[in-house]
């Protein structure tokens, strides 16, 4: 088949070209829209952003006064649940890859089961959990009342505290840690190390880039999460940015060009991260390979 050997090469250039113009598309247009007036926004040429202008931008800036906060709110969300849950999958993903104990087998299975489950059916159980609690009042034994919920309704922790651990974390950080030699435990425990030592003086180094991937997984995840911070947050002081940004639509009406002004300040960190650590997102892919343990 000499003819397919010498299209093979240019037709896979042209599929990769075609599928780079079919994603990178709606960043494009985000970017037309966001510089054309809210009064010309549908008006021709759609691909080309006439009359130009940056008001729209500096609406979102000057018109919102919770502007700054909002993106305050995002940062700390962002970074805590970032450095809790790097750190929590961490520990999981080791204890499940190099530790014994009851029941290990079954509670790994029941944790990839749960990644299957949508996450809008567990929305209730974890808004009663972290909120009002499973119990209205407590749950009373004899004269003690506990509390069955964290009463974290309109808290910035009510929004960290459900992702500080995931499945896939674990799952990802479990799968790391087995292709790890033992030998360099073995030796740890030799020269006196305890398992603690051995977690953080030996294995945290070694599996940074593994690490320092799910941070970037998870950054981008909470900074641009909006379903969760809408169930628990009430009050625009405590709104991340992706809530914020929301106060541009109306029943009837959406100012897009402002809507999609205020996404790129959403967007832009994520594409910077992106681009400075690219090269861990490939790597991931190979370091979650399943292995026997």
């Amino acid at each position: 088949m000499l003819w397919y050997d010498r299209l093979k090469t240019p037709l896979f250039y042209l599929i990769l070209i075609l599928w780079s113009i079919i994603c990178l598309a709606p960043l494009y247009f985000t970017l037309v829209f966001s510089l054309k007036p809210v009064a010309n926004a549908y008006d021709p040429p759609l691909f080309w952003p006439i009359p130009f202008t940056l008001d729209n931008f500096r609406d979102v800036i000057g018109a919102l006064p919770l502007f700054p906060r909002w993106l305050l709110n995002s940062l700390i969300v962002s970074l805590a649940v970032t450095i809790l849950r790097v750190l929590f999958c961490a520990m999981g993903g080791y204890a499940f890859a190099r530790m014994d104990f009851p029941l290990k087998g079954f509670l790994f299975n029941a944790m990839l089961v749960s990644m299957m489950i949508p996450g809008q059916v567990t929305l209730i159980p974890a808004f009663l959990v972290v909120g009002p609690g499973i119990i209205r009042g407590g749950l009373k034994i004899g004269d003690i009342t506990l509390p069955t919920g964290f009463g974290l309704i309109d808290n910035l922790g009510g929004v960290i505290l459900p992702g500080i651990a995931t499945a896939f974390g674990i799952f990802m950080m479990t799968q790391f840690y087995k292709s790890l030699p033992r030998e360099l435990e073995e030796a740890a425990m030799m020269d006196g190390l305890g398992r603690w030592g051995i977690f953080f003086r030996i294995v945290l180094p070694l599996s940074q880039t593994q690490l320092l991937t799910l941070a970037l997984l998870t950054f981008q995840g909470e900074w641009n999460a909006f379903m969760w911070p809408l169930v628990i947050l009430r009050t625009p002081e405590n709104f991340t940015l992706p809530l914020g940004l929301n106060w541009f639509r109306g029943e009837y009406y959406t100012l897009i060009s402002k809507v999609l002004a205020g996404s790129l300040f959403n967007t832009l960190p994520i594409l910077i991260l992106f681009f400075l650590f690219q090269r861990y997102f490939v790597q991931s892919i190979a370091g979650t390979g399943l292995k026997e343990g």
